[in-house]
């Protein structure tokens, strides 16, 4: 039976398991509309972000 000549640290065995996963993006609820949206980001539906408006999505609505 073979020995190990040097370990591999958790790091690396770590990295190298991580090559294969794939991962499905964390969707949180707007709290203003209700809508999905990736989290540190605006919501694409109704322009909020951490409860204020970030991008005035009604005029754009409006033009619609």
């Amino acid at each position: 039976m073979a020995n190990l000549t040097n370990k591999t640290s958790r790091c690396n065995r770590d990295k190298r398991r991580t090559l294969w996963v794939v991962r499905v993006p964390q969707l949180i609820e707007c709290s203003h509309c209700h809508a999905f949206r990736l989290p540190h980001r605006m919501c694409p539906e109704c322009g909020y972000y951490n409860g204020k408006l970030v991008v005035g999505m009604e005029k754009k609505k409006e033009q619609k």
